[in-house]
C-alpha cells in the first residue's frame, strides 16, 4: 500500500468519524448543545441564579439549580452562599427585606424574619388558613415522637385526633410513613413541607421539647390489630 493510499484510508476514517452521530454518554467531552453562558447575561451567574430562585415556589436543591444554569454544582453552592451573605448586608450593602436560606433539602428566598411583624400586618386575616391550637398540639406530638399512630397521638393528647390528623395530612404537614409491626396501624411522620414551613433543615433543629412528652411505651395497646386506631 502506498503512502497516498494510506493517507486516503485515514481521510475516509476521519470523514466517517465526522459523520457519526455524537452520543452524549460515550462522548463525555462533547459540549452540551443545551448549555449557555450565564456569565454573559446581565448580572452574570448571580443574576441568573436570582431569576430562577424568584420563581421557585418550594426549596430547590443546588444540583437542580446547577442543571438549570448549566454550571457545576460546586460553583452554584458557592454562589448561593455569596447571595445569602449579600442579602444579609455582609458585602457592604444594606440588609435586604428578604433572605436566602436553606430549607429542607433545598434553597429558597423568604421574607427576612426581622420584618415578620410588618409582613404580618400586610397579610389580611383569613387570607391564610391558620392551624388551630389542637392541630398545633397534635403536630408537635407527631414531630417529636414520629413515627407514631393516630391512637398513640390520641393517648398522648387525651382526645381523639382522627379529624385533626386528616387536616394535617390534607395540609401536607404529615404523611403515612409505614405500619406498626404488631398492630398493623398506620404510622405517621412529618414531611419536607413541614420542615419548610418551620424554617428547618432537619428535625435535629427542633427545640428540646421531647423529654416532656411521654414515651411511646407508655401508650402501648391503643391500636387494634386490624390497622384501625382506637381513640379515647
Amino acid at each position: 500500500m502506498s503512502e497516498q493510499d494510506g493517507a486516503g484510508v485515514r481521510q475516509d476514517e476521519v470523514r466517517q468519524d465526522e459523520d457519526r452521530p455524537v452520543d452524549p454518554v460515550v462522548d463525555a467531552g462533547a459540549p452540551d448543545e443545551l448549555a449557555f453562558d450565564v456569565d454573559a447575561l446581565p448580572g452574570g451567574a448571580l443574576g441568573a441564579l436570582e431569576a430562577v430562585l424568584m420563581v421557585a415556589d418550594e426549596p430547590i436543591p443546588a444540583v437542580r439549580l446547577a442543571t438549570a444554569l448549566a454550571l457545576p454544582t460546586e460553583r452554584v453552592e458557592a454562589l448561593l452562599d455569596e447571595l445569602a451573605a449579600d442579602y444579609r448586608g455582609e458585602h457592604g450593602g444594606r440588609p435586604r427585606g428578604f433572605e436566602l436560606r436553606r430549607a429542607g433539602e433545598g434553597w429558597r428566598i423568604y421574607s427576612a424574619s426581622a420584618y415578620g411583624d410588618v409582613v404580618g400586618r400586610f397579610v389580611v386575616d383569613g387570607q391564610t388558613a391558620r392551624l388551630t391550637q389542637a392541630a398545633l398540639e397534635t403536630l408537635a406530638v407527631v414531630a417529636y415522637r414520629q413515627p407514631v399512630t393516630r391512637g398513640q397521638v390520641s393517648a398522648v393528647r387525651g382526645v381523639n385526633v382522627d379529624g385533626v390528623m386528616r387536616t394535617l395530612s390534607a395540609r401536607g404537614l404529615v404523611a403515612e410513613v409505614g405500619t406498626e409491626p404488631t398492630s398493623g396501624a398506620v404510622l405517621y411522620g412529618t414531611t419536607g413541607y413541614f420542615l419548610e414551613r418551620m424554617g428547618l433543615s432537619s428535625l435535629d433543629e427542633l427545640p428540646p421539647l421531647a423529654p416532656y412528652l411521654p414515651d411511646l411505651e407508655a401508650v402501648e395497646g391503643v391500636d387494634t390489630t386490624d390497622g384501625r386506631e382506637v381513640g379515647p
